[in-house]
Formats: C-alpha cells, structure tokens, sequence
C-alpha cells in the first residue's frame, strides 16, 4: 500500500480492528515484547542518553547541510564506479528503477525488506511491467504471499499467528506434502529458505534499502537480523539501493552513533545480526559483489519538510520505538491507518509526504499522552507535530463536522470567563448525576461503550479550590 493510497478510513478501520480477536490477541504481545526487551537493554546501557543526544547533534548537523552531504555522497558513489538516480517523487523513483532492470535485462529480481519501496509501491509496478521482484525478508514474503501491506516498520507480520502463516503457506507453495508438519517457528522457516534460495540463484538484480547512507564513503548501511540483505547484494549482478534522502550521515564513526541506539531501541539488541556496509560494484579481481551498483534516491516530500514545523520528523530512524509504545496502536494495529507508516510516526510523516487531505484522521489517532516523544531515541517532538497537524486540519476544514462545532463551541464559552465557570458547574453536576444512575451519554458513547464513566466530584476545580483556599 503506497502513500497514494489515503487514510481517511481510518476511523472505520480501527473499529473492525477493535472486532478483531485474532488481531487483539497478537497485539497483545507487544508490551510483553517490544517494550520490555527496551527497556531491559537500555538498564545495560547507562550511557544512552548521552548517546541520544550525541545522535541529535549528529541528525540535525546533517539536515542543516543536507545539500553539502547529497553531493557529496553521490561524488563517492561516482568514484567507487557506482550511479545515483535523483528522485522529486514516487512515479520517479519507480520509473528509474525499472530503467535500470531493462537496460540490465532484469527479469527476476529479489528484494530485502524497505519501506521507501513500500512507500513507492515498487513490487506490484515492477510486475506489471513483466519483472518478478520477490521479497526475502520473512515477514515482508508472507505478506507478498497473502498480498497484504505491513502492519509494523520493524515487525511486518506482528498480526499475524503461526497458523495463519502455515496456512499461507499450505495454500501458496505448490506442490509440497500436504501433510507436512508447519507447526513450529523452524519448520515454518526453513520451508520459506527452500523456496527462497532458488529465488537468490535466479535473481539477475538485488534491491536493498538502507538504514544509512554514509557521505564520506559513499556506502549504504543495512541491517538485518536474517542475514537477507547480504545474499541480496552479493548474488545478483545487479544491486539497486532505494533509500530517501534524510538518511544521509556524515561519517561512518557517526554512523556507528546511531546503530548503538537503533538495535536496542527497535528489538532490545545490542546490535543487529547483521550490519552490513556495501558501496559500489565489484573491483577488478573480486569474486563476489554486483557489476552494477545504483542507488535510487528518492524526495518525495522531505524537502518542504526542511526548516518547517515538521523539520524535526526527518531525524527519524525508524526504530519503531513510538509505535511500540503507543496505545492507540497497540489497540488496533498498523493497517488501520491505511499507510505504509503506521503509529505516531506515521500521523506525522503520512500527512506531510501524502497531503493533509489524504491522511486528515491521522493526527487525530493519539492520546497526546507524551509517551511516543519519551521513547524517542532522538528526542522527536511528535505530539508538539501532531497537534500542529490538528491546527491545520481545523483551519482547512477538514475535521467531522461535530468536532468542529464542539470547538467552536468550546471557544465561545472559553473566551466569556463567567459564563464558562457557569457552565462547567452544571456540567459537574450533571455527570455526577449520569455516572450516578448510568443515565445514556451519546456524546461519550465511545467511552462509555467499553468503560464504566467514574464519578465525578460535582464540582470544578476552580470551586473548590475557592472553598479549600490556596494549599
């Protein structure tokens, strides 16, 4: 699912995710999960604050001279005999990419897991134009077996159950014993690995995304946990980078900044399995590597980000941590925002690379409970951008129709001193009563159709503490 694709359902989305059992249970699993293997990694790992701010400094020095270090990138590239394609947009980037498998003859790709590829809804272009493009990163081949988008930047198949993927794969890979045991995690993996190795031997082009993209080198950085990206670079003769262009770093020293954070923030790893640096096709007398190298950089919207009130979303690492922490997305999954970015990070990103008025709701879906910006290993201030997003949509008109007139509301009454104080007393009273006699709220439906309203005291805040004097 692209970013073409809009959000506005978002509101119907979550309540079938809400009826979802299967869902609600493997969403369950995340606090027990994600967020304590975090937290457990950085109780080892005392120095990450400073480290946090180490990355800040770092992130913020890079988007402040982005065009010095884009050039200079793409001179290293050039150097190490490598080809940059610049990218406005997402019809660009796929367009470049197909340029390079025609003129190379491609016909069989295999791809390790990206979500700038995601972003630009590479695979089913690439199909359509006669070239097979397979995914190799576990989850990312389930879901192009079930032809599903991701629900989650670094758990692609967080919903889904082992029974639900053996019985994509019962039904999907042809020819296999019908009987055969697909109960465990290992059986399930090592049926994928069958298929997928005759699919890395046949593959005449690789594409990778990239974690980094290192100035001074001229080199992409992945990481995996699967060991994927490392067959993707090395076997094909052809290695396709597709990354966007606020993954650029300086250095590899400070690249290494960034990878202490993003391993024990994303999965509560020390560091990834595999942390690979490629750059470049194969020299003269290697064995091993591509004979092409390109690398497909993409904007599509980050640069009217720059220097504006959603600047700060670019230092983004996609660790995923916000969205491991959110409770609006552990209560109805990533599907529900109907974007390849999902969670808080996602209300941010979506509406300003997709447009306000394709991903409206999205700034909508969160508490503001601060917790997205506490986990932030660089210290992105989401809900400050969110409720900037909430701004715009109500001066755009773009809220339901009774949220604008509750406001506007609100604000008559907030503006009037004596009349509001008026007013909130009754509606203190009022609620005691209903809570009191589980009198029907319509307004608080939402609420009241899960929880059972409290009490309230009867009176604001203002009246007692006029009665109690000051403390």
């Amino acid at each position: 699912m692209s970013l073409a694709a809009t959000s506005r359902g978002f509101a119907a989305a979550a309540r079938d995710a809400l009826a979802d059992p299967a869902l609600q249970r493997a969403l369950a699993n995340i606090p027990a999960g994600f967020q304590v293997k975090r937290r457990n990694a950085l109780a080892e790992f005392p120095e990450w604050r400073d480290l946090s701010d180490a990355a800040l400094a770092i992130k913020n020095h890079t988007l402040a001279n982005l065009d010095f270090y884009l050039e200079a990138f793409e001179a290293r590239v050039k150097e190490s005999g490598g080809q940059m394609h610049w990218c406005r947009d997402d019809e660009e980037a796929r367009e470049a990419v197909l340029r390079i498998c025609e003129r190379a003859g491609v016909k069989r790709a295999i791809k390790s897991k990206t979500m700038v590829a995601e972003e630009i809804a590479l695979n089913p272009y690439l199909e359509s134009r006669g070239i097979e493009c397979v995914e190799n990163d576990m989850g990312e081949y389930v879901l192009q077996l079930r032809r599903e988008a991701p629900s989650h930047i670094i758990a692609p198949i967080i919903h889904l159950n082992r029974g639900q993927i053996a019985d994509s794969f019962r039904e999907l890979h042809k020819g296999r014993d019908a009987a055969r045991h697909l109960e465990s995690a290992r059986e399930l993996l090592n049926e994928a690995r069958a298929v997928l190795r005759e699919k890395f031997l046949a593959a005449e082009a690789g594409i990778t995304g990239a974690n980094f993209l290192i100035a001074e080198t001229g080199s992409a950085a992945i990481v995996t946990n699967e060991g994927n990206a490392d067959l993707t670079v090395t076997l094909p003769r052809v290695h396709i980078v597709v990354a966007s262009i606020e993954k650029l770093v300086p250095t590899i020293p400070e690249t290494w900044v960034l990878l202490r954070l993003l391993a024990r923030f994303a999965t509560g790893q020390d560091i990834t399995a595999y942390t690979t640096f490629v750059g470049g096709p194969k020299r003269s007398g290697e064995t091993e590597g591509p004979a092409e190298f390109h690398v497909v950089l993409l904007d599509n919207g980050r640069a009217r980000m720059l220097g504006g009130e959603f600047h700060d979303m670019l230092r983004c690492i996609r660790c995923g941590a916000c969205i491991n922490h959110c409770p609006v997305y552990g209560a109805v999954g990533g599907h529900a925002y109907g974007s390849v970015y999902p969670g808080p990070m996602g209300a941010v990103l979506t509406p300003a690379l997709a447009g306000l008025t394709n991903a409206a709701p999205l700034p909508e879906a969160s508490s503001l409970c601060g917790r997205c910006e506490e986990v932030c290993p660089l210290q992105i201030p989401i809900p400050r951008m969110l409720r900037a997003w909430r701004t715009r949509e109500f001066s755009q008109g773009l809220g339901s129709l009774r949220a604008r007139i509750a406001l506007r509301l609100w604000a008559y009454f907030a503006k009037r001193p004596a009349l509001y104080h008026a007013a909130a007393n009754i509606a203190a009273r009022f609620l005691r009563i209903a809570a009191r006699l589980r009198l029907p709220l319509p307004i608080l439906s939402a609420w009241t159709k899960t929880r059972t309203l409290p009490a309230a005291p009867g009176e604001t805040f203002q009246s007692l503490y006029k009665k109690r004097g000051k403390p």
